[in-house]
């Protein structure tokens, strides 16, 4: 299997019917398997009106749209599943939150263990990270392709690398095993636009089909 584009948002979205015109235009670009919104210190109401906005394209597309962190609005805003990180709430807990028809990822950083857990729990996915620096999240546990490696050879729960992940230094982490690259700058920030950035992923990824 090739691996595919997981679309994270930009932190803040204080116009999402501007950043639509990006969505759609990183869409144009190629191939991208999901989009996860994930906002920071914003209130309820700011995540429904990007989610408002937003979803709309992403099921135009066929894209899977993932609410970070919070099962409750997921399910209330009608995502096609949340993504959990290890300080949010068990793996169990979201599950039982959002039913059995929706995915729900879980972040295990570095750790085997937590991994394990999650994929033996019923998790959709698994992410690995940070493989670099990010200006999106200071990175506390630096994880090595060695773990992508040995999950892609051991697991049939497919894994996501995350944290500074751009067009320029994924090679290593798409030949060590990763089934999705989550982008978050290494898209928004590219130097030609969203569009380019998307094309230029789905090039490298043919390539090393």
């Amino acid at each position: 299997m090739a691996c595919r584009l997981y679309l994270i948002s930009p932190e803040r979205l204080d116009h999402p019917s501007i950043f639509a015109d990006d969505l759609r235009g990183a869409f144009d670009g190629g191939d991208v398997a999901a989009f996860q919104l994930r906002l920071k210190d914003v209130d309820d109401d700011a995540i429904a009106r990007a989610a408002d906005t937003l979803r709309p394209i992403c099921q135009q597309r066929g894209v899977a749209f993932i609410m970070n962190d919070r099962p409750d609005l997921a399910v209330k805003l009608d995502c096609d599943g949340v993504h959990v990180g290890q300080d949010d709430m068990p793996y169990a807990e979201a599950r039982r939150i959002v039913g059995p028809d929706r995915q729900v990822g879980v972040t295990c950083k570095a750790s085997r263990h937590l991994a394990m857990e999650a994929a033996e729990a019923g998790a959709d996915y698994v992410a690995f990270g940070a493989f670099f620096a990010s200006n999106t999240k200071t990175v506390t546990t630096p994880a090595s392709l060695e773990i992508l490696e040995w999950w892609s050879g051991l697991m049939e729960v497919p894994c996501v690398a995350i944290g500074g992940i751009t067009v320029e230094n994924c090679r290593p982490v798409i030949a060590a095993g990763a089934d999705f690259l989550a982008v978050a700058g290494g898209v928004w920030n590219f130097r030609d636009g969203p569009k380019a950035a998307v094309s230029a992923f789905n090039e490298i990824f043919s390539a090393n089909r």
